[in-house]
């Protein structure tokens, strides 16, 4: 029976700093340090073991697989890192103070932009201080000016199909780290969650989520792994 664990990477310093940080690169706070080794400790305690490991591209997330895998012993496990599985892009309000960006647009039109299925950001703007298109982890790659949720479950998707389901259908127990919107967006496809519905569901950081799937790798249990 394949087995899938997802992570959220631990508290990032943005996020400590309450700023949308979206495709910025930044570390983990001592505070997601430390949920990210709680996650392996716990990860070792109810004997999950994983063969393979997915992340994506950010720090905050990389870090969290490297310190939950330190405290299991198993920081020789593969990893593969792929830009497909990033945080949403937040395009013009990465950077910005989630307070003062409420302040100054409104409750209603930020939760607008944090929380429909299909409204993106405000594009950022060419040559911004944030503007990712040089950086050379994205080497020709396309790199969005914003992106909705619906956006990320369509960049996320074509991943999730080319290279994690295959390692999971030939018996690999699957690790991935990566963050809130790209595992919403595997949630969302794993226990086929209507549209209207995922935008709510919240996903906290360090907690492990197992997913126990069948052969065609549909749920057949999906469980918090320190509520077992």
């Amino acid at each position: 029976m394949p087995q899938l664990v997802l992570i959220r990477h631990g508290q990032s310093e943005w996020n400590l700093a309450n700023r949308f940080t979206g495709w910025w690169d930044v570390g983990l706070s001592e505070k997601g340090e430390a949920e990210a080794r709680e996650a392996g400790r716990l990860m070792a305690e109810k004997g999950v073991d994983h063969d393979l490991c997915f992340t994506s591209y950010l720090t905050r997330a990389i870090l969290t697989l490297d310190l939950a895998l330190a405290e299991m012993d198993r920081l020789w496990l593969p990893v593969e890192k792929h830009w497909r599985l990033n945080e949403r892009h937040y395009g013009g309000l990465t950077g910005l103070d989630k307070q003062e960006t409420r302040e100054r647009h409104g409750d209603e039109q930020v939760h607008i932009w944090r929380r429909s299925f299909d409204v993106p950001p405000p594009e950022m703007e060419a040559g911004s201080e944030f503007d990712l298109s040089g950086d050379r982890r994205y080497e020709g790659v396309e790199v969005p000016a914003g992106e909705s949720l619906k956006d990320t479950i369509e960049r996320v998707l074509p991943y999730w199909d080319a290279a994690i389901a295959p390692a999971l259908k030939a018996g690999k127990r699957v690790l991935i780290s990566a963050h809130g919107n790209s595992l919403r967006a595997l949630v969302k496809h794993l226990s086929n969650i209507p549209d209207d519905e995922i935008t709510g569901l919240e996903i906290p950081t360090g907690q492990p989520i197992v997913y126990d799937l069948d052969d065609e790798l549909g749920e057949r249990e999906r469980y918090y792994l320190s509520e077992k």
